[in-house]
């Protein structure tokens, strides 16, 4: 049986959580059944498939906020937290 599409929060909900300089915190699940994306209290849950192994994990997570915000990954740039679940992105 084939699963649902998810359902992803609004770009512009997303958006809120970024702060005055444009960064936004992030905490990730790598190697998750699904993706999926949800707003938690001042951050924004992230879900990917990929394992964390050789940074995939990290590309999967940028790729997927870039979809769900209608930008190009290139906009997007990860401050800290390449090898923590705890995530710091620059939205340019």
């Amino acid at each position: 049986m084939a699963r649902p599409k998810a359902d992803f929060p609004a770009a512009a909900a997303i958006r809120t959580l970024a702060d005055a300089q444009g960064r936004l915190a992030l905490r990730v699940t790598p190697g998750a059944r699904y993706e999926s994306i949800a707003l938690g209290e001042g951050v924004v849950v992230i879900k990917v498939l990929s394992k964390a192994e050789d940074g995939k994990a990290n590309q999967a997570v940028l790729e997927l906020l870039a979809r769900v915000l209608g930008i190009a990954t290139s906009s997007l740039r990860m401050l800290r937290g390449a090898t923590g679940r705890d995530k710091l992105v620059q939205l340019d």
